[in-house]
């Protein structure tokens, strides 16, 4: 079966070189694209991608939102960072969200069809660059912890407003004015199913076991 790729990113000539690059591989199958980051979650359910190939940097729905959504709900689809950005930052919040790898869009076409086939697999994927700028930050990590400082449970205080995309801010917003479902899902104008899979996703990240536990969390 070939592998069945997502393109995200909101030029569509930067999407087409991408498909142009790749659609002539015989174990890679462009299953579809998207411009933006909100489209993403649609078309999942509409094409079932194996690895969706993404640009960080959208004008509605950014590429960290799009990992920080996708990869808990859908554990089976693979997420490749595609972007410019040679930034620190990125590069640790994709990994720290999920992304199983990060090429920047100057990488060569071997490396391109390289990572996707690993990624497919169940493998990470950064290339030198990235992977010196991880184990930079995981060192910084291990030296900190072992001098002494003041144990902080900054997880368990920070508000869980602040630890959730801004669509599921505005999902959690309603359910704490008491709307179903369904009336949120209309109000959004999205399914009712994109609606349980964020609930869930804000519950798992909210460590609660119900909605009104989250509701009287969300309240505090």
């Amino acid at each position: 079966m070939p592998i069945r790729i997502l393109v995200v990113d909101d030029h569509s000539v930067v999407r087409q070189g991408i498909i142009s690059l790749l659609e002539d591989e015989e174990d890679i199958f462009i299953a579809g694209e998207a411009s933006d980051g909100d489209e993403v979650e649609a078309a999942i359910e509409k094409v079932n991608p194996d690895v969706i190939l993404l640009d960080l940097t959208m004008p509605r729905m950014s590429g960290l939102d799009v990992i920080r959504q996708i990869v808990p709900a859908y554990p089976k689809v693979y997420i490749l960072v595609f972007s410019m950005h040679h930034n620190p930052d990125y590069i640790l919040a994709s990994v720290k969200h999920g992304a199983a790898g990060y090429l920047l869009k100057d990488t060569s076409r071997d490396e391109i069809l390289l990572a996707v086939r690993s990624v497919a697999k169940g493998e990470l994927y950064y290339p030198p660059t990235a992977s010196s700028i991880i184990i930079k930050n995981l060192l910084k990590q291990v030296f900190r912890s072992t001098e002494p400082q003041i144990e902080i449970e900054a997880e368990q205080e920070a508000s869980v407003w602040k630890i959730i995309t801004p669509r599921e801010q505005q999902i959690l917003k309603c359910l704490t004015e008491g709307m179903s479902s369904k009336e949120i899902a209309d109000h959004l104008s999205i399914s009712s199913n994109t609606v349980a899979n964020q609930r869930a996703s804000i519950m798992k990240k909210a460590s609660v076991k119900n909605t009104a536990e989250l509701i009287a969390l969300a309240l505090k």
